[in-house]
Formats: structure tokens, sequence, C-alpha cells
């Protein structure tokens, strides 16, 4: 007797419980790529309204509607409330942001089931697995969407003008970081007009600055290259000097936004109460860390608020939701590619390999059993 074919796995779609939260996992294109791995796609009812797909695209896509939460793969954005982890069926795997180095306890309460947990937050900084790297797709849409919130705030021209009235000076931005982030800030507010200058502690990305037509202002002390791809934490000298830089540069430019992080850290305190103190009227300083703990002293996570001299500091979290259909599809195809990596045999069958280094580091939870942290990826394995 020939056995029978082992069935194609469900993935589960569910629409985000968090609030404000306008993404969704997978958009009616990523589906189709999905279900060409052989996959079976259950959307929850509703779960790609906020990023304006309906119920028709999906269903279209080749998906049904239906409960996602008896899925054998759930695909989330962020991290599953309490409830929603007791909802996952035994043996399903959990794809999401968990930010395990931030959330040990949300760690341990995912290892308190049966379930294999991937974090998409947790993807090593190596050249094969750039295609799955969420954190840089999401932001190079927040450090767009962070230029066009500033400009929103700051009411005035970014570029310089030649009017009837007279000549108007083009808007002066200083950015904090040259990440991906940072990067796609100086491009943003560079195409709009304004005059860009940017700093970081890695000399490396200084050229990336001046490509894209920025300014980088130097501190005077040589910061280590980053082997890794992520900012490390900054030497006293370094701190003290970039100090007078910021209060130097507070007091002449219009707009400053900040992009420092740190993995597993609470973000770097880089503008002091003093430095906001110093700004014109009217200036704007948007923080890009705000939901780290903030880069600014002063600003409040998820809101805007203006201060006493008229600086108005945006701590928005939510800025890759801002742009949510632009944000899933980006999340989605990080997903899909994962998914590609995870599907060996195209056949609907999802296979973690802890030989692989990509699926090994993003692995928090495999089975009940706490995998996190990793161990150290090795530089030759990019």
């Amino acid at each position: 007797m020939v056995p029978a074919e082992p069935q194609p796995q469900r993935i589960g779609i569910p629409a985000e419980s968090t609030a404000g939260e306008t993404r969704v996992a997978a958009t009616p294109a990523t589906v189709g790529r999905l279900a060409a791995l052989g996959y079976d796609v259950v959307v929850e009812p509703g779960a790609g309204a906020s990023s304006r797909f309906s119920d028709t695209a999906y269903e279209e896509a080749g998906a049904e509607l239906g409960d996602p939460w008896q899925a054998e793969i759930v695909l989330k954005v962020n991290a599953p409330s309490s409830e929603e982890t007791g909802r996952l069926r035994e043996g399903a795997t959990l794809i999401a942001l968990i930010s395990p180095a931030l959330n040990p306890e949300l760690v341990e309460e995912l290892a308190r089931r049966p379930i294999t947990a991937l974090a998409m937050d947790a993807v090593p900084r190596i050249s094969r697995a750039q295609s799955l790297d969420v954190l840089s797709s999401m932001a190079n849409i927040a450090g767009y969407r962070a230029v066009v919130e500033a400009a929103h705030a700051f009411g005035r021209f970014f570029t310089g003008q030649v009017t009837a009235a007279g000549k108007v000076p083009p808007a002066k931005v200083l950015v904090a970081g040259a990440g991906v982030a940072g990067l796609a800030a100086i491009g943003a507010a560079r195409s709009l007009g304004a005059v860009v200058r940017a700093t970081d502690p890695r000399p490396e990305v200084a050229e990336q600055v001046r490509s894209l037509g920025g300014e980088f202002l130097a501190v005077g002390v040589e910061q280590e290259v980053s082997t890794d791809g992520y900012a490390k934490a900054t030497s006293e000298d370094y701190d003290r000097l970039a100090a007078q830089l910021y209060a130097e540069q507070a007091a002449d430019v219009d707009i400053i936004i900040t992009t420092a992080l740190i993995p597993g850290r609470p973000a770097p305190r880089l503008i002091t109460a003093e430095d906001v103190a110093r700004m014109k009227s009217g200036s704007v300083i948007v923080d890009m860390a705000a939901a780290q703990g903030g880069n600014v002293e002063g600003t409040v996570a998820g809101k805007a608020v203006v201060t006493d001299n008229d600086v108005t500091i945006i701590g928005y979290t939510d800025l890759p939701g801002r742009l949510p259909a632009q944000a899933s599809q980006l999340y989605g195809t990080n997903i899909v590619n994962l998914m590609k990596l995870l599907t060996p045999g195209k056949d609907g069958r999802l296979v973690l390999d802890f030989d692989d280094v990509v699926q090994r580091s993003m692995t928090v939870v495999r089975e009940g059993e706490k995998t996190w942290p990793p161990p150290p990826v090795q530089v030759s394995a990019a």
C-alpha cells in the first residue's frame, strides 16, 4: 500500500491586536507566493483592513477566510498577547517581531507552550540573510516617514526659494545616526532641498552620507569599525565630544532627527534638555528611538510635545505603520523569503534546520525549549 502524501501545512494570518497597529503579516501579493511554496493560507476576516487590503483580495489570491490560530504556522507583525499565545495549537510555529533581548518574560511565556517561535527581529546581519532583514525594511520606511512628519510640523519650506517677497533660506537638518533609518532620512530631506548634516560613531558610513548629498560631521575620536552592521556603545571620550557637537548644532539647525539604537539596550541619550532649549522657536525634533527610551530628553513615546521655547519633539513609535500598505508589503516579502528558507522541498512543510546559522539565530523557542540567546555568529559565515 502506497503511503499517503503528507498534507500541506496551513499558514494563519491573524488581525493585529496591538492598539494602533495598521500593518498585517501578509498581503494578497505575498499570500500567492506562500501558496506557491505549497502552503494553504488562512486569513482572519478584516486582517488587512487597516492596510487597505480587502478580504476579497485575499480570497482572489488563493487564501481562505477563517480562524488563523488553528493553523500549524502563524505569521504576525507584533509579538502575541498572553491570550493569543494560549490560542496557538500544540506544535505550532509562530513567526513575529518578538524582541527577545528586551522581552525575556515573553520568551519564558512562549517556552511554557509546546510551540516553536522565530523572531523576525533577530535576523543576523550577514549577507545571505539580507532578504529577511525586517529591521532594515522597516527602518527604511521609518526614516522616510520621519522627514515627512518633520516637514509637516515645521510648516515651512525645506528647500531654498526665490520669491517675489525675497529669498527663503533652505532648512538645516541634522541626522544623528547613519544606519538604514538615518540614510533614508538623509535622502528624503535632501530630496526636499534641505541642507543635511549627519553624524555617526562608525567612520565607515561617512562616504554613504556624502553620496546622498549630506555633510558628515566627524567627532574627533576614532571608534572601532563595526563588524556586524550594528552600532555599538561609544567611549566616554566620544560621548563628551559628541555632546559638544550636538550642543553647537542644536543652536544652528531647524530640524534634528535621531536614530541611535544599540541592540538589546535602551537607546543612548544624545540630545539634552539644554540642547533643546538652544534650538530656535519653531524647530522640530523627531526621536526615532522613542520606543526604546528615546535619544532626546523630553521625548514622550507615541506623542508629539511642544516645549516652552516652541520646539516640537515628535516621539511617534508607529512610523512604519503610517505607510501601512508599503510596510506590510515589505514585511510580508521578508517573511516569504524566510519561508523559502524553511521550505526546502516547496511542499508546504516547514523544516527547521539548526545547522543553518540564520535559522538558529532567529529561533527563540523550539518545541517548548528556550533557545535564546543563540551562539555568536562567526564573521566567516557572512
